[in-house]
Formats: C-alpha cells, sequence, structure tokens
C-alpha cells in the first residue's frame, strides 16, 4: 500500500507532502489544476521515463533537480521482496517500509534509489510494477500491456503450480537442445579437421616423441658434438689407470696391497679394513677402466650418430613449434589428437543418445504445456462470463469481452507454456473484437479495465490500483456504478482515482482536492486533503460549477450519506 508521496519541484509542485490511507482514496479539482502532475510524479517514483521539463522552473534559472519519494507498506510475501532479494538489495524488516526515490536533474538524468540504496532505473521500474498499477485511458502500463494478459489470467485460474512444473519441463528442453546442438557442432568441427588431425596422428605416430626426449637429445648430442676432445681425455685417463704404466693407480694399488699384506699375521687383525678398502680401491679403478674404454669405442663406433641424434631433436622441436606446444608437450598432443579422431567414432551414437534425450523432454514439456493451455482455456471461459456481469452497469451492455487463447509457433515457446494470451472487446453489435489498446472511446477503455480489475480482483498481486478519468465521459447511474465497483475493489486492494465524477467521489474513504493558485509571476499546484465540510463542498461544487447553490449541497449530502449506506 502507498503510505506517502513526497514531491520536490516537479512541474508546478514545488514541495507536496500526502500520506494516504487504505480503502478508496480520491482526487478531485479542476481541469488543469495539476492531477496529472500527482500521477507523472508518482510514475517517476515507479521507473517512469523521466523527462527533464518535469522539473520545475519558476524563475530564469529555476531549480536543478526534482525528486519524489513513494513510502509503502508491503508483507514478507509481497512480490517487491523478491525482487530486492534477487539483486542482493537489503530486505525491510517486518513492520518496516520500502522507500522508492528518484531524483532527475534539469539537464535530464536521474538517480534511483530503495531504502538509501543506489539502484538502476530497470530495478526501479521493476518494483514500480509489482507495487503499483495504473489503469486509464493514458496509461502505459496494466491492463493495456498486452504481456499482462497471460499472468492475469493464470493469476485468475490460480495455476502457479502448474506454471512452475511447466517451467522445470522447459528448462530440461532447453537443456537438452543446448547439448544436442554442441555435440553436433563439435561433430561439424571435427569433420573439417578431420583430415589434419590424420596427418599429425600418422606423423605423430611414426615420430613417435617421448616425455623427456628433447633433454636427452640435446645432452647426448653436446657429448658427440665433443667426441674429439672427450676421446683424448679419455685416453689419457686410460692411460693414468692403465695397470702396465709404473705410475698408473692399478699398479701403486697393487703395491700397496702387496707391502701391507706382508705383516696382515703380525698385525693381528688390525690391517684386515685396510686390505679391503685397498681391494676396493683396486676393484673401483678397474671397473673406472672399463667404463672409460667403452666410452672411447662408443665416440668411435659409429661417426654418424650424432647427425642422427641432431636430425631428431632439431625434427622434434620443428613439429612442437608448429603445433604450437613444446616438445614435452607432443606425446600429450598426440593422445588428445588420436582422441579427437576416436570420438568421431564415437559421434553418431552421442548425437543419436543426445536426440533421443531431446525428445523425451520436449514430449514432457508438450505434455505440461498441452495442460497448462487446456486449464487456461477453461478459466478463460469463466473470465469472460465474470466480465460480461460488470459491463452492464458500467453503460456497456452492448460490448462483448473475449479472451484469446492461441499457441505460439515455436520461436514463441516459454517456460509458461506456448500460449499468447489477448484480451480483446467488441463496444458495437456486429464489430469484430479487437485489442483493449485499439479502443476508440478513452472513457469505455477505462470502464473495461474497470470490469477486468473487479473480475480479477481476488487474485491481484499489487497493493495499490491507480485510476485516471475512469468515469470520463459518463454521469448518473453509470457512475454510481463506477464508483460503486472501485469501491468494491478499495475493500482488498488500496485504490486512487483520479475522477471528475461527484457519484465516485462520494464513495471514497479520504478525499484530497487538487487546486492550482499563485501570484503573477508563480504558480503553484497544491492538494489538500478534505474534511467532512470541506468534502461536501467540493462535491457540490463537481455538481453545480462554479457557483453552489443550495441545491448543489443537499444533492451533495445524498450521495454522501447514501454511500455511507
Amino acid at each position: 500500500m502507498l503510505v506517502s508521496l513526497s514531491i520536490r519541484d516537479v512541474v508546478l509542485v514545488e514541495r507536496l507532502d500526502l500520506s494516504f490511507s487504505g480503502g478508496l482514496c480520491v482526487l478531485t479539482g479542476e481541469t488543469g489544476a495539476g492531477k496529472s502532475i500527482l500521477l507523472d510524479a508518482l510514475g517517476l517514483a515507479l521507473g517512469a521515463r523521466g523527462e527533464k521539463n518535469l522539473v520545475r522552473r519558476d524563475d530564469d534559472k529555476g531549480p536543478q533537480q526534482a525528486s519524489v519519494v513513494a513510502e509503502f507498506s508491503v508483507g514478507e510475501k509481497h512480490p517487491a521482496i523478491e525482487i530486492l532479494r534477487n539483486h542482493d538489495l537489503d530486505i525491510p524488516e517486518p513492520g518496516e517500509s520500502l522507500i522508492l526515490r528518484r531524483v532527475l536533474t534539469a539537464d535530464g538524468r536521474s538517480r534511483a534509489f530503495v531504502n538509501d540504496q543506489s539502484i538502476s532505473i530497470g530495478i526501479l521500474r521493476a518494483l514500480g510494477e509489482a507495487l503499483v498499477e495504473i489503469e486509464g485511458q493514458f496509461a502505459s502500463q496494466g491492463l493495456l500491456d498486452v504481456a499482462m494478459h497471460r499472468p492475469a489470467l493464470d493469476a485468475f485460474g490460480g495455476f502457479g503450480a502448474l506454471k512452475r512444473g511447466t517451467a522445470e519441463t522447459y528448462e530440461a528442453l532447453r537443456s537438452a537442445e543446448a547439448a544436442l546442438v554442441q555435440a553436433r557442432e563439435n561433430f561439424a568441427r571435427a569433420r573439417e579437421e578431420e583430415e589434419f588431425l590424420r596427418h599429425a596422428v600418422e606423423e605423430l605416430a611414426g615420430l613417435d616423441p617421448q616425455s623427456g626426449e628433447e633433454a636427452e637429445l640435446a645432452a647426448r648430442r653436446g657429448f658427440l658434438m665433443n667426441g674429439e676432445k672427450l676421446t683424448a681425455a679419455l685416453s689419457e685417463a686410460i692411460a693414468s689407470l692403465a695397470e702396465g704404466d709404473t705410475d698408473g693407480v692399478e699398479t701403486r694399488i697393487g703395491v700397496a696391497q702387496r707391502e701391507v699384506s706382508r705383516f696382515v699375521d703380525q698385525a693381528g687383525g688390525r690391517l684386515d679394513e685396510v686390505i679391503n678398502t685397498l681391494n676396493r680401491a683396486a676393484a673401483e679403478a678397474a671397473e673406472a677402466g672399463a667404463q672409460l674404454a667403452n666410452l672411447v669405442i662408443e665416440l668411435d663406433a659409429d661417426p654418424a650418430e650424432l647427425e642422427r641424434a641432431e636430425e631428431r631433436l632439431f625434427t622434434l622441436r620443428a613439429v612442437a613449434r608448429k603445433h604450437g606446444v613444446g616438445v614435452d608437450g607432443l606425446p600429450a598432443l598426440r593422445a588428445e589428437f588420436e582422441e579427437s579422431l576416436a570420438s568421431l567414432d564415437d559421434s553418431t551414437s552421442r548425437i543419436e543418445a543426445l536426440e533421443a534425450v531431446e525428445k523425451i523432454a520436449r514430449a514432457a514439456y508438450v505434455e505440461a504445456a498441452e495442460i497448462l493451455s487446456g486449464k487456461r482455456a477453461a478459466a478463460a471461459v469463466k473470465l469472460d462470463k465474470a466480465v460480461a456481469v460488470e459491463l452492464p452497469p458500467l453503460k456497456l451492455e452492448k460490448a462483448r469481452f473475449r479472451t484469446v487463447v492461441e499457441r505460439a509457433p515455436d520461436s514463441g515457446w516459454g517456460p509458461a507454456g506456448f500460449d499468447r494470451v489477448t484480451f480483446e472487446v467488441a463496444t458495437n453489435p456486429g464489430q469484430e473484437p479487437g485489442s483493449l489498446a485499439r479502443i476508440a472511446s478513452g472513457g469505455e477503455l477505462a470502464r473495461f479495465t474497470l470490469a477486468l480489475k473487479v473480475a480479477l480482483s481476488e487474485t491481484n498481486s499489487v497493493s495499490t490500483l491507480v485510476f485516471d478519468e475512469v468515469d470520463s465521459g459518463i454521469g448518473g447511474a453509470t457512475a454510481a456504478a463506477v464508483g460503486e465497483r472501485l469501491e468494491q475493489l478499495a475493500d482488498r486492494v488500496q485504490v486512487l482515482v483520479v475522477t471528475h465524477s461527484p457519484q465516485v467521489a462520494a464513495r471514497g474513504a479520504a478525499h484530497w482536492r487538487v487546486a492550482k493558485g499563485g501570484n503573477k509571476t508563480r504558480t503553484r499546484t497544491t492538494v489538500n486533503k478534505l474534511a467532512d465540510d470541506a468534502r461536501r463542498e467540493e462535491i457540490a461544487r463537481m455538481l453545480a460549477g462554479a457557483k453552489i447553490t443550495d441545491e448543489a449541497r443537499a444533492a451533495a449530502d445524498s450521495l454522501i450519506a447514501g454511500d455511507r449506506k
């Protein structure tokens, strides 16, 4: 429910603070007094487009910005709370208000806030649509928006659980479709690359790269490149170790062994460890000599080995560069290419399996959507009957209303099913029904939306309804019927109505008068809440015009008293 509205520097409104109650709230005033300004200001707070000409200008400079603050009382389960939660915004504590604020500067820029948290205009608009619905011949939201017709019918039918189930099957279908599309795209890409993959696998299989092979080859190449120097060094080392050389290590170790062995018996075991060590040294020296000899043989065995090592090393590096990997990454790349080729053989069966899953998901969605569509068709009949009951008292007895439920093409399928719902009317006999938004008469349009709102009132999710000029072009019994239905709506939700009809105004639980005043240089719009006597005078003015007569006052008393009964 709208609790208060504070307006600063919006067109003719300099400063205005209004407090609202529940029930039917009526706003009256002469034409041009500024009633539409109040709706424009409320629209700003609800996320409507901000035009720079809404900023009040009384002199050369004028105010630099306009601002509107709308305070709402909402319950814990109100849809606006879910919007806050989905955008990670603070949730009001129980008993706290939800406060929307909009600031509009003179150059057309604007900022939006909810409970002093900065938000985008899009979020503000979403909150506004959840809190307030504006109906009238110039309204751009509410039931004039065809996108609202299906949700309105679903709410009327109470299809919440069915819609959730349908949404689940739709998401499953979308997931299955996405997986199938991805598999087909992968298969198409693999087919395009098949020739390349087969060549690459054949090349890598012939090369058979091994992990760590580059480092091994580089070391081998370095060894072989220094073969001549190494051979000379190795020969010198062998000569130093040679047993036949009097200065050789093996000869010297042998002399030491013989000298020590002469005194083993006299040493009482003290020389045993020395003899063992000398024996090991002799064996190690002999082993070292053998290894050196083998290395010399290795260097002399195959003069072309260096060429082969270099050729393989350079080939590995060239192939690695071609594929954009390191040499050590070639084995893994080979495995990846082989897997891609193997997947080509598996892709057909995988795609067939995914097609089966998609087919099952589609059938489940279609079944759920068909059930929902059938329920909608039945609810449409009930809604048409409910609206038909409301039309004659509103002087629309010759008009027809119908709810059209038709199946959209596949491109129009969604989580809410595949139905397009449109509210259509025909205002005269023989006329083909058309969209609500194309009704010629603004007064008829307002009364149609009122009839619809009465029929849908039990399932309305917004907490505040605003009707602008709902009584346009009517009077007498028809205006009284409009007032009666607005009062019925106000039993369930807060209703704000801008009216020129005394019969409607007399139904109000609270009454405000909008007036325009000022001096030669400045004009202001003011709004005053009317007490009983002032309310009587205002309704009498609406009945009589500029000159209020005693008869008009008596008629006003009769209207007010009759409505209180």
